[in-house]
Parts: C-alpha cells; structure tokens; sequence
C-alpha cells in the first residue's frame, strides 16, 4: 500500500485525498436519506424553496460540493492515466463534478415529485359516484354515510340529500359540501 502510494505523484496525491473522503460522506449522506433522516438538517438539496430560500434549487449545500468533489476527484483519477496534461484532467474533472451535481439534483428533483401529501379533502368528493354505506334520510332530517374513493382511497363521509331517502348500496352522485366536511348527495 505504501509503495502505491509513494509510486503517485502529487496531483494524483491530491485527487486521491479528495475522492477518499468525498466518497465516504456521499455513502453516509446516501444511506440517510433513503433512511429519511436528512430531511431539514441544511445538508439536503431543497427544491421547493422552503427556509427562505427563494429559488427553486439549492446549488450551494453541503450535499452539492460533496456531489462536486465526488465527480471531480473520480473524474480527474480515471484520466489522470490516459492524459497527461494536468490542466486539462482539471477541465474535464470539473465538468465531471458539475454533470455529477446536475444528476444528482435531478434525481432528488423527480424523487420530491413522486411524493404525496395523502390527504384527503371533502371538496374533492364533489362531482364524485359515491355508494350509500348508512341510510341517509329524506330532505336532510338524519345524515347517513357514503363510500367514496379518492385518490385511490376508500373514504366514508357523513351525507345529507335534499331528495328522497337513500338506501344501502344506492350509487349516488356529490353535489357539495355542507358545513366544511358533510357530502350533499343525490341519486344518480
């Protein structure tokens, strides 16, 4: 091990000092981000522009120059063998380190927008088929419940109807929302 190291010269030197560690905060920074333990600590790419950040992307973060470092000591360690002019392993080192940077914040750009809130609003009910799940009765004298499935959840929300009393099992149709979160409905 001592003669490799002692065999490189100082630019490789230099690139090695910076992939080593680079590489071992980005393994660390990776492993706790799918462990979700990232999130807000200042080390993350924030794309929504949350904590007075008003742009979009975060360039300048602890996890990009990581990313850069990454990219540029890697980059300029796979062709410091084939080029021998250090300026331009230097060139295309930093193009390396910033192409690394830009996946790297596409990736977690699309990863943020596979996200949902799961949330379930009652205005989203309206225009919805619903089925009768309890009785409601006629001209709004007793609330029943309706089954309703949004975003790909089975919701039951208590529901009234101007019409005639609705029966278990009878499809029905939300006209609106009464009081914040009871269904008006109405027979299809």
């Amino acid at each position: 091990m001592e003669e490799i190291w002692t065999s490189l010269g100082a630019f490789e030197k230099v690139l090695w000092c910076i992939a080593i560690p680079s590489s071992v905060i980005f393994i660390i920074q990776t492993v706790l981000t799918f462990a979700g333990m990232d999130a807000h600590d200042g080390a993350g790419a924030e794309f929504d522009g949350s904590e007075g950040d008003p742009s979009p992307f975060q360039l300048f973060s602890f996890r990009n120059l990581i990313n850069f470092l990454l990219g540029f000591s890697w980059a300029g360690i796979s062709l410091s063998g084939n080029i021998e002019s250090e300026a331009l392993i230097v060139i295309l080192s930093t193009v390396g380190g910033l192409l690394l940077v830009t996946v790297v914040m596409l990736i977690f750009y699309y990863m943020s927008r596979l996200g949902e809130s799961g949330n379930i609003y009652s205005e989203d009910a309206i225009g919805k088929m619903a089925v009768v799940y309890v009785p409601i009765s006629e001209k709004r004298s007793r609330a029943g419940k309706i089954q309703i499935t949004l975003n790909g959840a089975t919701c039951e929300f208590d529901a009234l109807t101007d019409g005639d009393t609705l029966k278990t099992g009878e499809p029905v149709i939300v006209k609106s929302v009464i009081n914040g979160s009871m269904l008006l409905v109405s027979k299809t």
